[in-house]
């Protein structure tokens, strides 16, 4: 089956019933060409995007002209082809994500996200970080996909014990699918978003994976 043909499915909502999944909650994307299916976020995963969420909302309640809001599982697309994915997090301007919603659209299209959010888990960890020692990933992945639709920024919570901090991509590379700056937070750390969000998020209680 052609990455195309799985995109459309997956946009008509028909790829869970081919998969006949046993039950509801399961996340299913299409990434570089497959099929993709996570478990339901954690407790502690669904803590640190709220924490990352209040920290948005708290800005917006000191500032009135702070444009920026967050929502969650929310599919990310193109019109004509993929990424086709659900990030675990989306951050744009207010007004947008309120036009999508009167519009009941299917999603949210990259040129409209400011910011995407990721939190590792075991089971699909390899999905959301980029290549190490300067390897080209031999498959696009969500790092690499972000990247080669322009989305300006990419934060990565990274719960490995061997990893455990939060880095913030930028400057995305759309010829070679890649981010060239990155800056990253220690767990316990307080994570320091630039402009044009110039918001503090407080990490001391975020954690490894056990």
């Amino acid at each position: 089956m052609s990455e195309d043909t799985l995109y459309d499915m997956w946009t008509r909502g028909e790829v869970e019933d081919l998969l006949d999944l046993p039950y509801e909650g399961l996340r299913v994307e299409i990434i570089g060409g497959h099929i993709v299916v996570s478990p339901a976020p954690t407790v502690a995963h669904a803590c640190i995007l709220s924490a990352i969420s209040q920290a948005l909302t708290a800005a917006s309640m000191t500032d009135p002209d702070f444009p920026w809001t967050s929502t969650q599982v929310v599919n990310l697309y193109r019109r004509s082809a993929p990424p086709s994915c659900i990030p675990d997090l989306l951050v744009l301007e207010r007004d947008v994500l309120d036009a999508a919603g009167e519009a009941d659209t299917f999603g949210l299209l990259p040129d409209e996200i400011e910011m995407v959010v990721e939190v590792t888990s075991r089971s699909n960890s390899e999905q959301d970080r980029p290549p190490t020692g300067g390897r080209r990933l031999a498959n696009p992945n969500k790092w690499s996909g972000y990247a080669e639709v322009e989305i300006p920024y990419y934060l990565l919570v990274d719960r490995s014990p061997k990893e455990a901090k939060t880095t913030l991509y930028s400057i995305p590379d759309r010829s070679t699918g890649a981010y060239l700056h990155g800056e990253s937070w220690e767990f316990g750390e307080t994570i320091q978003l630039p402009e044009p969000f110039n918001v503090e998020i407080e990490t001391s209680r975020w954690r490894p994976w056990k």
